[in-house]
Protein backbone atom coordinates (compact mmCIF):
# COMPACT_ATOMS: atom_id res chain seq x y z
CA UNK A 1 0.00 0.00 0.00
CA UNK A 2 2.79 2.41 0.87
CA UNK A 3 4.65 1.51 -2.36
CA UNK A 4 1.51 2.13 -4.42
CA UNK A 5 0.98 5.48 -2.71
CA UNK A 6 4.59 6.45 -3.46
CA UNK A 7 4.25 5.45 -7.13
CA UNK A 8 1.08 7.54 -7.47
CA UNK A 9 2.81 10.48 -5.77
CA UNK A 10 5.77 10.14 -8.16
CA UNK A 11 3.48 10.24 -11.20
CA UNK A 12 1.72 13.28 -9.79
CA UNK A 13 5.06 14.94 -9.14
CA UNK A 14 5.98 14.53 -12.82
CA UNK A 15 2.64 15.99 -13.87
CA UNK A 16 3.10 18.95 -11.53
CA UNK A 17 6.63 19.59 -12.80
CA UNK A 18 5.36 19.72 -16.38
CA UNK A 19 2.40 21.93 -15.39
CA UNK A 20 4.65 24.26 -13.41
CA UNK A 21 7.10 24.64 -16.27
CA UNK A 22 4.62 24.87 -19.14
CA UNK A 23 1.62 26.54 -17.51
CA UNK A 24 3.26 28.89 -15.03
CA UNK A 25 6.04 30.06 -17.38
CA UNK A 26 3.56 30.75 -20.18
CA UNK A 27 1.10 32.63 -17.97
CA UNK A 28 3.85 34.57 -16.19
CA UNK A 29 5.41 35.69 -19.48
CA UNK A 30 2.12 36.70 -21.06
CA UNK A 31 0.95 38.53 -17.95
CA UNK A 32 4.19 40.50 -17.56
CA UNK A 33 4.02 41.54 -21.22
CA UNK A 34 0.35 42.50 -20.82
CA UNK A 35 1.10 44.61 -17.73
CA UNK A 36 3.90 46.33 -19.60
CA UNK A 37 1.46 47.32 -22.35
CA UNK A 38 -1.08 48.89 -19.96
CA UNK A 39 0.34 52.43 -20.41
CA UNK A 40 -0.21 52.01 -24.16
CA UNK A 41 -3.84 50.99 -23.63
CA UNK A 42 -3.59 47.51 -25.14
CA UNK A 43 -2.77 45.91 -21.78
CA UNK A 44 -6.06 47.14 -20.33
CA UNK A 45 -7.89 44.86 -22.76
CA UNK A 46 -5.62 41.82 -22.37
CA UNK A 47 -4.92 41.89 -18.62
CA UNK A 48 -8.40 40.94 -17.26
CA UNK A 49 -8.72 37.72 -19.31
CA UNK A 50 -5.12 36.79 -18.53
CA UNK A 51 -5.70 37.34 -14.82
CA UNK A 52 -8.80 35.18 -15.15
CA UNK A 53 -6.62 32.43 -16.66
CA UNK A 54 -4.07 32.83 -13.85
CA UNK A 55 -6.80 32.49 -11.22
CA UNK A 56 -8.19 29.42 -12.96
CA UNK A 57 -4.67 27.93 -13.00
CA UNK A 58 -4.23 28.74 -9.30
CA UNK A 59 -7.67 27.37 -8.42
CA UNK A 60 -6.88 24.13 -10.21
CA UNK A 61 -3.71 23.84 -8.13
CA UNK A 62 -5.79 24.47 -4.98
CA UNK A 63 -8.11 21.66 -6.00
CA UNK A 64 -5.20 19.27 -6.56
CA UNK A 65 -3.64 20.27 -3.25
CA UNK A 66 -6.83 19.33 -1.42
CA UNK A 67 -7.40 16.09 -3.32
CA UNK A 68 -3.84 14.79 -3.53
CA UNK A 69 -2.29 15.89 -0.23
CA UNK A 70 -5.10 17.23 1.95
CA UNK A 71 -3.63 20.76 1.85
CA UNK A 72 -6.43 23.32 2.06
CA UNK A 73 -5.70 26.66 0.36
CA UNK A 74 -8.46 29.26 0.92
CA UNK A 75 -9.44 31.72 -1.79
CA UNK A 76 -8.04 35.22 -1.15
CA UNK A 77 -9.75 37.09 -3.99
CA UNK A 78 -11.96 40.08 -3.43
CA UNK A 79 -15.46 39.67 -4.89
CA UNK A 80 -15.93 41.58 -8.10
CA UNK A 81 -19.12 43.61 -8.56
CA UNK A 82 -21.38 42.68 -11.48
CA UNK A 83 -20.52 44.31 -14.80
CA UNK A 84 -22.82 47.32 -14.94
CA UNK A 85 -20.94 49.29 -17.56
CA UNK A 86 -20.40 48.00 -21.02
CA UNK A 87 -17.74 48.80 -23.56
CA UNK A 88 -14.26 50.12 -22.86
CA UNK A 89 -15.30 51.85 -19.62
CA UNK A 90 -16.41 48.56 -18.09
CA UNK A 91 -13.18 46.82 -19.17
CA UNK A 92 -11.05 49.59 -17.68
CA UNK A 93 -13.00 49.47 -14.42
CA UNK A 94 -12.64 45.70 -14.19
CA UNK A 95 -8.91 45.88 -14.91
CA UNK A 96 -8.49 48.51 -12.22
CA UNK A 97 -10.35 46.41 -9.63
CA UNK A 98 -8.26 43.35 -10.43
CA UNK A 99 -4.98 45.26 -10.16
CA UNK A 100 -6.04 46.75 -6.81
CA UNK A 101 -6.59 43.28 -5.36
CA UNK A 102 -3.46 42.22 -3.39
CA UNK A 103 -4.16 38.59 -4.33
CA UNK A 104 -3.42 39.45 -7.98
CA UNK A 105 0.18 40.34 -7.21
CA UNK A 106 0.58 37.33 -4.92
CA UNK A 107 -0.61 35.14 -7.82
CA UNK A 108 2.08 36.72 -10.02
CA UNK A 109 4.71 35.98 -7.38
CA UNK A 110 3.38 32.42 -7.05
CA UNK A 111 3.84 31.86 -10.79
CA UNK A 112 7.48 32.86 -10.43
CA UNK A 113 8.01 30.56 -7.44
CA UNK A 114 6.03 27.72 -9.02
CA UNK A 115 8.17 27.61 -12.16
CA UNK A 116 11.38 27.57 -10.08
CA UNK A 117 11.20 26.15 -6.55
CA UNK A 118 7.86 24.46 -7.19
CA UNK A 119 9.23 22.67 -10.25
CA UNK A 120 12.33 21.51 -8.35
CA UNK A 121 10.30 20.06 -5.47
CA UNK A 122 7.88 18.35 -7.89
CA UNK A 123 10.81 16.82 -9.81
CA UNK A 124 12.35 15.57 -6.57
CA UNK A 125 9.05 13.87 -5.79
CA UNK A 126 9.27 12.13 -9.15
CA UNK A 127 12.96 11.19 -9.61
CA UNK A 128 13.74 9.27 -6.40
CA UNK A 129 12.07 6.01 -7.34
CA UNK A 130 13.05 5.97 -11.06
CA UNK A 131 16.63 6.80 -10.01
CA UNK A 132 16.59 3.86 -7.61
CA UNK A 133 15.43 1.56 -10.41
CA UNK A 134 18.31 2.83 -12.56
CA UNK A 135 20.82 1.36 -10.08
CA UNK A 136 19.32 -2.09 -10.56
CA UNK A 137 19.25 -1.67 -14.34
CA UNK A 138 22.98 -0.88 -14.30
CA UNK A 139 23.69 -4.02 -12.27
CA UNK A 140 21.85 -6.13 -14.86
CA UNK A 141 24.58 -5.34 -17.41
CA UNK A 142 23.59 -2.07 -19.05
CA UNK A 143 26.71 -0.47 -17.54
CA UNK A 144 28.98 -2.12 -20.17
CA UNK A 145 27.83 -0.29 -23.35
CA UNK A 146 27.56 2.96 -21.39
CA UNK A 147 31.11 2.70 -20.01
CA UNK A 148 32.55 1.51 -23.34
CA UNK A 149 30.93 4.47 -25.11
CA UNK A 150 31.49 7.28 -22.62
CA UNK A 151 33.94 6.02 -20.01
CA UNK A 152 33.21 6.08 -16.27
CA UNK A 153 29.53 6.50 -15.43
CA UNK A 154 28.73 8.09 -12.09
CA UNK A 155 25.69 6.77 -10.26
CA UNK A 156 25.29 9.03 -7.27
CA UNK A 157 28.75 9.00 -5.68
CA UNK A 158 29.70 5.60 -7.15
CA UNK A 159 31.89 5.49 -10.31
CA UNK A 160 30.55 2.53 -12.29
CA UNK A 161 33.43 0.87 -14.22
CA UNK A 162 32.86 -2.85 -13.55
CA UNK A 163 30.28 -5.37 -12.49
CA UNK A 164 31.27 -5.02 -8.84
CA UNK A 165 30.79 -1.24 -8.88
CA UNK A 166 27.50 -1.80 -10.73
CA UNK A 167 26.43 -4.04 -7.86
CA UNK A 168 27.28 -1.25 -5.43
CA UNK A 169 25.08 1.00 -7.60
CA UNK A 170 22.26 -1.52 -7.19
CA UNK A 171 22.67 -1.35 -3.40
CA UNK A 172 22.58 2.42 -3.55
CA UNK A 173 19.54 2.13 -5.80
CA UNK A 174 17.81 0.14 -3.05
CA UNK A 175 18.47 3.05 -0.73
CA UNK A 176 16.92 5.49 -3.21
CA UNK A 177 13.91 3.21 -3.59
CA UNK A 178 13.37 3.02 0.16
CA UNK A 179 13.87 6.78 0.44
CA UNK A 180 11.42 7.31 -2.41
CA UNK A 181 8.73 5.17 -0.78
CA UNK A 182 8.78 7.34 2.32
CA UNK A 183 9.87 10.73 0.95
CA UNK A 184 7.91 11.01 -2.32
CA UNK A 185 4.47 11.71 -0.70
CA UNK A 186 6.18 14.16 1.68
CA UNK A 187 7.83 16.00 -1.20
CA UNK A 188 4.52 16.13 -3.09
CA UNK A 189 2.91 17.70 -0.03
CA UNK A 190 5.87 20.09 0.29
CA UNK A 191 5.18 21.30 -3.27
CA UNK A 192 1.64 22.27 -2.28
CA UNK A 193 2.81 23.84 0.99
CA UNK A 194 5.18 26.05 -1.00
CA UNK A 195 2.23 27.09 -3.15
CA UNK A 196 0.03 27.72 -0.13
CA UNK A 197 2.54 30.25 1.21
CA UNK A 198 1.66 32.47 -1.76
CA UNK A 199 -1.85 31.39 -2.77
CA UNK A 200 -3.47 31.55 0.67
CA UNK A 201 -4.63 34.92 2.06
CA UNK A 202 -2.24 36.66 4.43
CA UNK A 203 -3.39 37.53 7.98
CA UNK A 204 -3.75 41.13 6.85
CA UNK A 205 -5.96 40.11 3.91
CA UNK A 206 -8.03 37.89 6.20
CA UNK A 207 -8.45 40.76 8.65
CA UNK A 208 -9.49 43.14 5.87
CA UNK A 209 -12.07 40.65 4.61
CA UNK A 210 -13.33 40.17 8.15
CA UNK A 211 -13.69 43.93 8.67
CA UNK A 212 -15.53 44.24 5.34
CA UNK A 213 -17.89 41.43 6.31
CA UNK A 214 -18.58 42.95 9.72
CA UNK A 215 -19.19 46.36 8.16
CA UNK A 216 -21.74 44.92 5.74
CA UNK A 217 -23.50 42.85 8.39
CA UNK A 218 -23.59 45.83 10.74
CA UNK A 219 -25.31 47.91 8.07
CA UNK A 220 -27.75 45.07 7.48
CA UNK A 221 -28.41 44.79 11.21
CA UNK A 222 -29.04 48.53 11.49
CA UNK A 223 -31.41 48.47 8.50
CA UNK A 224 -33.23 45.43 9.90
CA UNK A 225 -33.59 47.04 13.32
CA UNK A 226 -34.90 50.27 11.79
CA UNK A 227 -37.44 48.34 9.70
CA UNK A 228 -38.51 46.37 12.77
CA UNK A 229 -39.02 49.56 14.78
CA UNK A 230 -41.12 51.05 11.97
CA UNK A 231 -43.23 47.88 11.89
CA UNK A 232 -43.80 48.02 15.65
CA UNK A 233 -44.69 51.71 15.47
CA UNK A 234 -47.14 51.04 12.61
CA UNK A 235 -48.73 48.09 14.41
CA UNK A 236 -49.15 50.11 17.60
CA UNK A 237 -50.56 53.10 15.76
CA UNK A 238 -52.98 51.16 13.56
CA UNK A 239 -53.91 48.49 16.06
CA UNK A 240 -53.82 48.74 19.85
CA UNK A 241 -53.48 52.53 19.97
CA UNK A 242 -56.51 53.05 17.73
CA UNK A 243 -58.58 50.62 19.84
CA UNK A 244 -57.55 52.31 23.09
CA UNK A 245 -58.47 55.75 21.70
CA UNK A 246 -61.84 54.41 20.58
CA UNK A 247 -62.34 52.78 23.98
CA UNK A 248 -61.58 56.09 25.74
CA UNK A 249 -64.15 57.89 23.59
CA UNK A 250 -66.70 55.17 24.32
CA UNK A 251 -66.09 55.51 28.06
CA UNK A 252 -66.60 59.29 27.77
CA UNK A 253 -69.92 58.67 26.06
CA UNK A 254 -70.85 56.15 28.77
CA UNK A 255 -70.15 58.74 31.43
CA UNK A 256 -72.48 61.19 29.69
CA UNK A 257 -75.25 58.58 29.22
CA UNK A 258 -75.00 56.98 32.67
CA UNK A 259 -78.01 58.92 34.06
CA UNK A 260 -79.91 59.68 30.84
CA UNK A 261 -79.83 56.28 29.11
CA UNK A 262 -78.48 53.49 31.38
CA UNK A 263 -79.31 50.79 28.84
CA UNK A 264 -77.28 52.50 26.10
CA UNK A 265 -74.45 53.11 28.59
CA UNK A 266 -74.45 49.42 29.47
CA UNK A 267 -74.26 48.51 25.79
CA UNK A 268 -71.33 50.85 25.26
CA UNK A 269 -69.57 49.40 28.33
CA UNK A 270 -69.85 45.91 26.85
CA UNK A 271 -68.39 47.15 23.56
CA UNK A 272 -65.55 48.87 25.42
CA UNK A 273 -64.83 45.66 27.32
CA UNK A 274 -64.65 43.71 24.03
CA UNK A 275 -62.44 46.39 22.51
CA UNK A 276 -60.07 46.21 25.50
CA UNK A 277 -59.82 42.44 25.11
CA UNK A 278 -58.97 42.83 21.41
CA UNK A 279 -56.36 45.51 22.21
CA UNK A 280 -54.80 43.22 24.82
CA UNK A 281 -54.69 40.36 22.30
CA UNK A 282 -53.02 42.61 19.72
CA UNK A 283 -50.45 43.77 22.29
CA UNK A 284 -49.68 40.16 23.16
CA UNK A 285 -49.24 39.30 19.49
CA UNK A 286 -46.98 42.30 19.09
CA UNK A 287 -44.86 41.29 22.07
CA UNK A 288 -44.72 37.74 20.76
CA UNK A 289 -43.45 39.11 17.44
CA UNK A 290 -40.69 41.05 19.20
CA UNK A 291 -39.56 38.25 21.50
CA UNK A 292 -41.93 35.34 22.13
CA UNK A 293 -42.39 34.66 25.87
CA UNK A 294 -42.05 30.90 25.31
CA UNK A 295 -38.63 31.52 23.75
CA UNK A 296 -37.44 33.45 26.78
CA UNK A 297 -38.93 30.98 29.24
CA UNK A 298 -38.44 27.56 27.62
CA UNK A 299 -35.70 27.98 25.03
CA UNK A 300 -35.44 27.50 21.29
CA UNK A 301 -36.55 23.87 21.13
CA UNK A 302 -39.88 24.38 22.91
CA UNK A 303 -40.44 27.71 21.14
CA UNK A 304 -40.11 25.99 17.74
CA UNK A 305 -42.49 23.23 18.86
CA UNK A 306 -45.03 25.88 19.93
CA UNK A 307 -44.56 27.63 16.59
CA UNK A 308 -45.14 24.36 14.74
CA UNK A 309 -48.48 23.86 16.49
CA UNK A 310 -49.77 27.15 15.08
CA UNK A 311 -48.89 26.28 11.47
CA UNK A 312 -51.49 24.94 9.01
CA UNK A 313 -48.97 22.31 7.88
CA UNK A 314 -47.93 19.06 9.49
CA UNK A 315 -44.62 19.98 11.15
CA UNK A 316 -42.31 17.50 12.85
CA UNK A 317 -39.68 18.99 15.18
CA UNK A 318 -36.57 17.20 16.38
CA UNK A 319 -34.66 19.44 18.81
CA UNK A 320 -31.69 18.27 20.84
CA UNK A 321 -30.03 21.18 22.63
CA UNK A 322 -28.17 20.45 25.89
CA UNK A 323 -28.15 24.12 26.85
CA UNK A 324 -29.18 27.63 25.86
CA UNK A 325 -27.57 29.92 23.32
CA UNK A 326 -27.35 33.67 23.87
CA UNK A 327 -30.72 35.42 23.59
CA UNK A 328 -29.89 37.29 20.34
CA UNK A 329 -28.80 34.02 18.71
CA UNK A 330 -31.94 32.20 19.87
CA UNK A 331 -34.10 35.06 18.63
CA UNK A 332 -32.39 35.10 15.21
CA UNK A 333 -32.75 31.32 14.88
CA UNK A 334 -36.41 31.41 15.96
CA UNK A 335 -37.44 34.10 13.50
CA UNK A 336 -35.43 32.42 10.72
CA UNK A 337 -37.38 29.20 11.31
CA UNK A 338 -40.61 31.19 11.49
CA UNK A 339 -39.88 32.80 8.11
CA UNK A 340 -39.04 29.43 6.56
CA UNK A 341 -42.27 27.89 7.85
CA UNK A 342 -44.26 30.86 6.57
CA UNK A 343 -42.66 30.50 3.12
CA UNK A 344 -43.42 26.78 3.10
CA UNK A 345 -47.07 27.43 3.99
CA UNK A 346 -47.61 30.27 1.52
CA UNK A 347 -45.48 29.51 -1.52
CA UNK A 348 -44.19 25.93 -1.65
CA UNK A 349 -47.43 23.96 -1.76
CA UNK A 350 -45.94 21.67 0.89
CA UNK A 351 -47.99 19.40 3.13
CA UNK A 352 -45.28 18.35 5.58
CA UNK A 353 -42.24 20.04 7.08
CA UNK A 354 -39.40 18.51 9.07
CA UNK A 355 -37.26 20.62 11.40
CA UNK A 356 -34.05 19.42 13.00
CA UNK A 357 -32.30 21.60 15.60
CA UNK A 358 -29.06 20.56 17.27
CA UNK A 359 -25.68 21.88 18.38
CA UNK A 360 -22.51 20.40 16.97
CA UNK A 361 -18.83 21.47 16.71
CA UNK A 362 -19.44 24.88 18.24
CA UNK A 363 -22.36 25.82 16.01
CA UNK A 364 -26.16 25.78 16.14
CA UNK A 365 -27.30 23.74 13.14
CA UNK A 366 -30.87 23.91 11.87
CA UNK A 367 -32.36 22.03 8.92
CA UNK A 368 -35.83 22.80 7.60
CA UNK A 369 -37.10 20.44 4.89
CA UNK A 370 -40.47 20.48 3.13
CA UNK A 371 -42.08 18.31 0.45
CA UNK A 372 -43.20 21.26 -1.65
CA UNK A 373 -42.63 22.23 -5.27
CA UNK A 374 -39.12 23.64 -4.81
CA UNK A 375 -37.62 26.54 -6.72
CA UNK A 376 -36.87 28.64 -3.61
CA UNK A 377 -33.99 31.11 -3.78
CA UNK A 378 -32.46 33.86 -1.70
CA UNK A 379 -32.87 36.47 -4.43
CA UNK A 380 -32.74 40.09 -3.36
CA UNK A 381 -36.01 41.19 -1.84
CA UNK A 382 -37.23 37.72 -0.87
CA UNK A 383 -37.88 36.59 2.67
CA UNK A 384 -34.89 34.27 2.48
CA UNK A 385 -32.57 37.18 1.69
CA UNK A 386 -33.81 38.87 4.86
CA UNK A 387 -33.06 35.71 6.83
CA UNK A 388 -29.61 35.62 5.26
CA UNK A 389 -28.90 39.21 6.33
CA UNK A 390 -30.16 38.56 9.86
CA UNK A 391 -27.90 35.51 10.20
CA UNK A 392 -24.92 37.39 8.77
CA UNK A 393 -24.92 39.56 11.88
CA UNK A 394 -23.86 36.48 13.85
CA UNK A 395 -21.49 35.07 11.17
CA UNK A 396 -24.24 32.60 10.36
CA UNK A 397 -24.73 31.01 6.96
CA UNK A 398 -27.80 29.85 5.09
CA UNK A 399 -27.62 27.16 2.40
CA UNK A 400 -30.56 26.35 0.13
CA UNK A 401 -31.16 23.20 -1.88
CA UNK A 402 -34.43 23.60 -3.76
CA UNK A 403 -34.57 21.96 -7.19
CA UNK A 404 -37.69 22.53 -9.25
CA UNK A 405 -40.17 19.88 -8.21
CA UNK A 406 -38.79 19.74 -4.68
CA UNK A 407 -38.02 18.95 -2.03
CA UNK A 408 -36.62 22.09 -0.44
CA UNK A 409 -33.94 21.83 2.24
CA UNK A 410 -32.66 24.93 4.00
CA UNK A 411 -29.69 24.57 6.32
CA UNK A 412 -28.74 27.22 8.88
CA UNK A 413 -25.49 27.30 10.81
CA UNK A 414 -24.75 29.89 13.51
CA UNK A 415 -21.46 29.74 15.46
CA UNK A 416 -22.26 29.89 19.18
CA UNK A 417 -21.69 28.28 22.54
CA UNK A 418 -24.37 26.79 24.73
CA UNK A 419 -24.68 27.62 28.39
CA UNK A 420 -26.50 25.64 31.06
CA UNK A 421 -30.29 25.80 30.68
CA UNK A 422 -31.67 28.96 32.26
CA UNK A 423 -34.21 28.32 35.01
CA UNK A 424 -37.80 29.05 34.11
CA UNK A 425 -39.65 31.72 36.02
Amino acid sequence: MRVRKALVAAARGLWLAIASLAGSITLFTLLVVSLAFIPLGLGVLTTPPLLGAVRAHANHRRLMAARWSGVQIPLPYRPLPPDRRGGVVGVVERCSLLLKDPATWRDLLWLLIDMTAGTVVALLAFVLMPYGVEGWVLALGTWRPIVHAAGTYWYGFIPVTSQSTANYAALLGCGFLVLGVFATPVLLRAHFLVGRAFLAPTPRMTLAERVQHLTETRHDAVDTSAAELRRIERDLHDGAQARLVAMGMSLGTVEALMEKDPAKAKELLAAARASSAEALAELRDLVRGIHPPVLAERGLGDAVRALALRMPLSVEVEADLPGRADEPVESAAYFAISELLTNAAKHSGAERVWIDVHHDSGALRITVTDDGEGGASAAEGSGLSGVQRRLGTFDGVLAISSPVGGPTMVTIEIPCRLSAPRPTA
